[in-house]
């Protein structure tokens, strides 16, 4: 996997050779997004499976299915994927695995698809404010909310990106704007604080965001962060879309109150860490030493507050109607 710690500073592969190792590579967002988050706990339950002791009452399996679980609780696609794996390993390791990469190759093909329907939504010369990463770092490949502007664009259309810096980890300031830079695409780095001011100058025809949770009833949640620019998209009249795949619908949470919110350590306000003129990267406090800090890492945006969410299924409304419609088998 991508070792997304080291961007945008360093392109650095980590190998990881175990289920342990794998937790701890999404728990400290090594890996992160809600698609990459989800491949990746399919490939650690199949590790799991892997390495199995041969004469076992399938502890090892129950505890490794928890390990997996409990190191992004509020990420919808990694239950989703350690479910269906274990199901499968119950068949052996081999099923196991094969699931995983089914796992991984449906990412890339909704992924395309999200790419395709939100086309529709974005006119030439559009200018478009995303909040946090949701390319294709975030997912095995193409992502959610960049999906569609890299369609836009590579179909030859004018767009320009405002990527929101989404502090404390800065997934957009390093994430989003490496991979828009490297594609070419016109964009800039927008402070936390400034949408009320973008918005107010007009310099925003659509918000596209990508989602960790969708609750039955379209309730969302996403990167903290998220809910504010819902709000401000609302009150100035900016259609605001949400681009996830059904993976991420989650029909056991009747609305968004269900959705459990992951407080991560402190240190990731109160930190950043940075290359010097020499590209050392360094861990420097950027806070006064005297104070603490609260580090909720997701909010909940009110399904009344979304326009739309862009699924591999196309367009649909965030209401419990079109959700179930959208995820029924039938």
């Amino acid at each position: 996997m991508i070792d997304q710690n080291r961007l945008p500073f360093e392109f650095v592969i980590f190998k990881s050779e175990n289920y342990l190792t794998t937790c701890k590579a999404i728990s400290d967002m090594t890996t992160r997004g809600a698609g990459a988050i989800g491949a990746a706990a399919g490939f650690a339950m199949a590790q799991a499976f892997m390495s199995k002791p041969e004469k076992t009452n399938n502890l090892f399996i129950e505890q490794a299915k928890k390990d997996v679980q409990k190191t992004r609780p509020t990420a919808r696609n990694l239950f989703y994927a350690v479910e269906l794996v274990y199901e499968a390993g119950k068949n052996g390791a081999e099923e196991a695995f094969r699931m995983a990469q089914q796992i991984a190759e449906k990412d890339i093909d909704d992924s395309r698809a999200i790419g395709f329907y939100g086309n529709d939504l974005i006119e030439d010369s559009s200018s478009i404010l995303t909040h946090c990463n949701a390319g294709w770092l975030a997912f095995v490949d193409y992502g959610t909310a960049l999906s569609p502007i890299y369609t836009a664009f590579n179909s030859g259309k004018k767009v320009f990106v405002w990527a929101d810096e989404t502090r404390p980890r800065s997934q957009g300031a390093r994430l989003t704007a490496w991979e828009l830079y490297n594609a070419g695409i016109p964009h800039r780095i927008v402070p936390d604080s400034a949408g009320a001011w973008l918005m107010a100058q007009k310099k925003i025809n659509l918000i596209i965001t990508g989602a960790d949770r969708i609750a039955a009833n379209g309730d969302t949640a996403n990167k903290i962060g998220t809910f504010e620019k819902a709000v401000l998209a609302n009150y100035f009249k900016i259609p605001f879309y949400i681009a996830a795949p059904t993976s991420t619908f989650d029909l056991n949470c009747s609305t968004g109150n269900e959705i459990i919110i992951e407080q991560r350590n402190p240190e990731e306000v109160l930190y950043q860490t940075g290359p010097d003129e020499k590209g050392i990267i360094h861990r420097i406090r950027v806070a006064s030493p005297g104070s603490t800090a609260i580090n909720p890492a997701f909010d909940v945006t009110p399904a009344s507050l979304i326009t739309g969410i862009i699924s591999e299924k196309g367009i649909i409304e965030a209401n419990q109607e079109s959700i179930r419609k959208v995820t029924s088998k039938d």
